[in-house]
């Protein structure tokens, strides 16, 4: 301010005033800032008693609740807040709502961890992960069949030698027809996971019909032949025979899956009838050409597919129970009247051959599977295939199995047979397509459910019903239908869209990996080549 403006500001009226006001207020302000720091610094300094119960191990020295409540570390601000809300502890006595308890707050949760919730080791993640693939299907039932196919030739060759050479043949005589049905097997998996869904469901009318012309054949004298008491077989011409009761399983699989689909198109199924016929009426005529030879064994495995279609198909529970009351007093009543069939009942965990031997196969088998041991005797090894075990190659491959390969091998079957049975559930589980349900669902019912019997009859369980192990057992005329219908499984595992997808992806990296393969021999070829001396140079 120049001397000017403070002469001016003189001559006003008031300014004497306005100059002692404001230095007195400025003068209180001082003070009071004084005082404010004089009261801090003494309560910085003051000594405090000690606080009741231990110290917390990073808890710094207390401070005054006005100053240091901001500079306590955090467990001594979570303890205060703990004691202020139990009512306990220096800090109980202040603050709203002191000394009203209150719910204890709860731990913090980890978050979870993707695929494997809390404390799931990796390995268990990386499993679950790779078993939700939508490929796993695919690959469960490409593999088992294919290890239960490579397995059951390894056993028929080492099973059917001594059976062979008694019977005047060679010893590799059953090896090799068996060898030729699963190559045949094996073109007709590849047609069938080739052909597209419509190409089946045009197969299922044929089939059927074939196979019900096939099987009136068999009861014309001349044209069938009698094994074993059961007059189902067709001879071909020289050593080949066929039982078109084999493939009358396939036919009433596709053909019953096929009619499903279509009254389920329709909104049909709804309706008792409609459910029940035609299927259950064919059904019964296939079942009674069946019974006409004899086959009891065969029988139960095609009512198991019926029963599975119908239970696919939604039906209600009175009609299933209903259904199943009916063929349980038939099946009752055809084993009553056959004092054969009562026999085998009968031995049902016999452990004596009986008077008259009825038993001897039973039993030892129940002998070859518990002289295994562990890990088996070895492959050809076997004691019970030198004549004490009737069928070694056929029914009872299951129990020669067992005693060459122990229970490690028979517990490495009933896994494959499961992990199979898991993967047609899935199949059938997954899609949207009604047709792909019921096929699915019927042909995982047949192969478990002819597993079940034929591996139940081994360990005693369930009465001999002379149907062969799927895949496994000696046969070209089960072997074949078998791998057709595994051929359907693969080709609806692969008819998923997610399947589809991955697969698109795979087969361009796999076309490169080869490419790269290829172009490796190529250029080793062509370096030896270059690298090899003319002829006439030394």
């Amino acid at each position: 301010m120049t001397p000017d403006s403070g002469a001016a500001a003189d001559s006003l009226p008031g300014a004497p005033s306005t100059r002692r006001h404001t230095a007195a207020t400025g003068s209180r302000s001082r003070r009071t800032l004084g005082d404010g720091c004089a009261a801090l610094g003494r309560a910085l300094t003051k000594p405090l008693a000690p606080l009741p119960g231990p110290v917390p191990a990073r808890t710094a020295l207390p401070l005054p609740h006005a100053a240091g409540a901001l500079l306590l570390p955090r467990e001594a601000q979570r303890s205060r807040a703990a004691n202020a809300r139990t009512g306990k502890g220096p800090s109980a006595a202040s603050g709203p709502g002191a000394g009203r308890p209150l719910r204890p707050r709860r731990p913090a949760r980890r978050p979870n961890r993707p695929g494997g919730g809390r404390g799931t080791p990796a390995f268990v993640t990386k499993a679950r992960r790779a078993w939700d693939r939508p490929l796993t299907a695919y690959y469960l039932i490409l593999g088992g069949s294919l290890l239960l196919t490579v397995l059951g030739l390894v056993m028929v060759f080492s099973a059917s030698q001594i059976e062979a050479l008694q019977s005047g043949l060679s010893s590799t005589y059953f090896f090799r027809k068996q060898l030729i049905a699963a190559m045949v097997g094996a073109v007709l998996l590849t047609l069938a996971a080739r052909m597209p869904i419509r190409l089946h469901r045009a197969l299922a009318y044929p089939l059927l019909a074939v196979s019900v012309v096939m099987m009136g054949l068999v009861q014309v004298p001349g044209m069938g032949h009698a094994v074993n008491g059961n007059r189902n077989w067709l001879y071909l011409g020289g050593p080949f025979q066929l039982q078109p009761s084999e493939f009358a399983k396939l036919a009433l699989v596709l053909w019953g899956a096929d009619l499903l689909a279509r009254k389920r198109s329709r909104r049909l199924l709804n309706q008792w009838k409609h459910m029940l016929v035609p299927l259950v009426p064919v059904g019964l005529l296939v079942l009674g050409l069946i019974m006409l030879g004899g086959d009891m064994g065969t029988a139960i495995i095609l009512a198991a597919i019926l029963f599975g279609l119908l239970w696919l198909a939604g039906a209600p529970t009175r009609l299933f129970a209903g259904v199943m009351g009916v063929a349980a007093v038939i099946g009752a009543l055809l084993i009553m009247t056959s004092p054969n069939r009562m026999a085998r009942l009968g031995c049902i965990g016999a452990t004596d051959p009986g008077a008259n031997d009825q038993c001897w196969q039973a039993v030892h088998g129940i002998y070859a599977l518990a002289s295994g041991g562990w890990f088996g005797s070895g492959l050809g090894a076997s004691v019970e295939k030198w004549g004490q075990l009737p069928e070694p190659h056929t029914d009872f491959i299951f129990a020669v199995t067992g005693e060459e390969l122990g229970l490690a091998g028979t517990l490495s079957v009933l896994a494959l047979f499961a992990a199979l049975g898991y993967a047609g559930i899935r199949v059938a589980g997954r899609t949207e397509e009604p047709f792909v349900r019921y096929a699915a669902g019927g042909v995982t019912t047949w192969i478990t459910a002819q597993a079940v019997v034929n591996i139940g009859a081994v360990l005693g369980l369930l009465p001999i019903a002379g149907v062969p192990l799927p895949l496994f057992s000696y046969g070209g005329s089960a072997l074949l239908p078998t791998m057709f219908a595994i051929g359907l499984l693969i080709a609806f595992a692969r008819s998923d869209p997610a399947a589809r997808a991955a697969l698109a992806m795979r087969q361009p990296a796999l076309r490169q990996r080869l490419q790269r393969r290829l172009a490796g021999v190529r250029s080793n070829t062509m370096r030896r080549r270059a690298d090899r001396r003319p002829s006439g140079e030394r």
